[in-house]
């Protein structure tokens, strides 16, 4: 069987991909994660904060930093030398011990002073960089369009740096998905993620206090970007890579039946542990033997290409209606 896959311009030798996470922060797991078969690993996510460790970003994060001052000059040395250096180094390891594409991936917020630290990344040797930003529509005095241009700012001034591949990791509070994506396919970046599972705050009835313990994702989820990217896969002027609800073979099929190009996996991992990618490529494999698929490519958007299919997917349908003939 012929998995291979061509994401973001970078030839995989499968659509499974290790999405951000603390399973892709270590060189241990790292490896582990490359003997299981994975495609290419995305690495967990540096902060904007870490890079810049900007005094008035430390204030607006925890009052300490207003009260006692110097604990700015510690954070600040602590993010710039070793949080920073740390993370290029993982790069650096995860390219001698491994050979498979790594991507970086940086948390961000901002188009401001950080993105020339993507040459850095480059230097180290990443594949690519993935951009994972999260634009809370919280103000109710900033317009939607604002928001979106906030995005495509951050993905300009990053290219103005690098040439290397970019991926942009997005959640659906857009007020115009459909718009959006299509826009942000049109930015310069060479994928879209869809979509981003962001902290899901819950409140504790019994201790009356906020917890944040709803961090796993279910397959139920898997829904909602199967459906935009079934929408919207041959219409955009990027790749699309599948995240969050995806937890065996079946989900993967699923994605790639859409028109994903490649399926970034997190909680199935988390829960399961690395090895079992093997696993879900065999059940890869042994339903495309099945179906008489040779190759990836012979049924990847096999869903979004059939007109039927895809108006059932634009479709909301709130009553079934039922006959006796």
């Amino acid at each position: 069987m012929d998995l291979t896959t061509k994401y973001m311009g970078i030839t995989l030798k499968n659509p499974i991909v290790a999405a951000s996470s603390k399973l892709t922060a270590s060189i241990e797991s790292i490896k582990q994660l490359a003997d299981a078969g994975v495609g290419a690993i995305v690495l967990k996510s540096l902060f904007e904060e870490q890079i810049l460790a900007d005094k008035n970003i430390l204030y607006q994060q925890d009052a300490m930093y207003f009260w006692f001052p110097e604990a700015v000059d510690y954070m600040n040395n602590y993010s710039k030398e070793h949080g920073v250096k740390e993370y290029l180094k993982l790069i650096e390891l995860a390219k001698e011990e491994t050979q498979i594409p790594i991507i970086a991936s940086i948390n961000c917020t901002t188009h401001k002073e950080w993105p020339e630290f993507a040459k850095e990344l480059a230097k180290s040797g990443a594949d690519g960089i993935e951009l994972n930003i999260y634009l809370l529509p919280s103000d109710l005095l900033t317009p939607g369009e604002e928001i979106l241009r906030s995005y495509i700012r951050i993905i300009e001034e990053v290219k103005k740096h690098v040439n290397l591949p970019i991926s942009l990791k997005i959640g659906y509070f857009f007020s115009n998905l459909n718009l959006a994506i299509r826009e942000l396919s049109s930015s310069g970046v060479d994928a879209l993620v869809l979509f981003n599972r962001y902290y899901r705050p819950d409140i504790d009835i019994h201790n009356l206090t906020i917890n944040s313990d709803n961090i796993f994702s279910a397959p139920e989820e898997i829904t909602l970007p199967l459906r935009w990217i079934a929408l919207l896969s041959n219409k955009v002027k990027c790749d699309l890579a599948a995240s969050t609800g995806i937890h065996d073979h079946v989900g993967v099929i699923k994605q790639l039946l859409a028109g994903a190009k490649v399926t970034q996996l997190c909680t199935t991992l988390m829960k399961n542990g690395p090895k079992y990618v093997e696993t879900i490529l065999n059940g890869l494999t042994t339903w495309m033997s099945q179906h008489n698929y040779s190759s990836v490519n012979d049924f990847r958007g096999l869903i979004s290409k059939n007109k039927e299919y895809s108006a059932a997917f634009e479709r909301v349908r709130f009553m079934k209606r039922t006959t006796n003939q």
